[in-house]
């Protein structure tokens, strides 16, 4: 008698692995988002891909405090955490906004395994500007 192929149609039945322990990235970018308010780092690798990421708010900051260094220091600390694992030794890191957590990611990098191969500001600056609104009238 003929063996019954099990059907996998259904997503409930079929068990769905992780990727992300699967995944070996030797080299990445480091994206770190510093506003006034918060500070957001995401890393991903080469090609663009979210690999990994982290906020000043998610790691349990409230309020002012989300804007500061501490804050900044261990948020990248959290979202470096789990590439090193996956295999990650050299980055290369933009830098965007006037924030202070910009200081605290750049030494959490630096303490960490990961040896920077690029630091850059991509911080938008406007060539001109936006137009001024017209004159007040008295």
């Amino acid at each position: 008698m003929a063996k019954a192929i099990p059907r996998t149609g259904s997503r409930r039945n079929v068990r769905i692995g992780s990727r992300k322990s699967a995944r070996r990235i030797p080299k990445g970018v480091i994206h770190v988002q510093a506003s006034f308010n918060n500070t957001i780092v995401t890393v991903t690798d080469i090609r663009g891909r979210v690999v990994s990421w982290s906020s000043a708010g998610t790691c349990g900051f409230k309020g002012t405090t989300r804007g500061t260094i501490v804050a900044g220091e261990i948020v990248t600390a959290n979202a470096i955490r789990t590439v090193v694992n996956q295999g990650m030794q050299r980055a290369q890191v933009m830098i965007k906004g006037p924030g202070r957590g910009r200081d605290g990611a750049l030494q959490a990098i630096r303490k960490s395994s990961i040896s920077l191969t690029l630091i850059r500001d991509v911080t938008p600056m406007p060539h001109n500007g936006c137009r001024p609104p017209k004159k007040r009238r008295r």
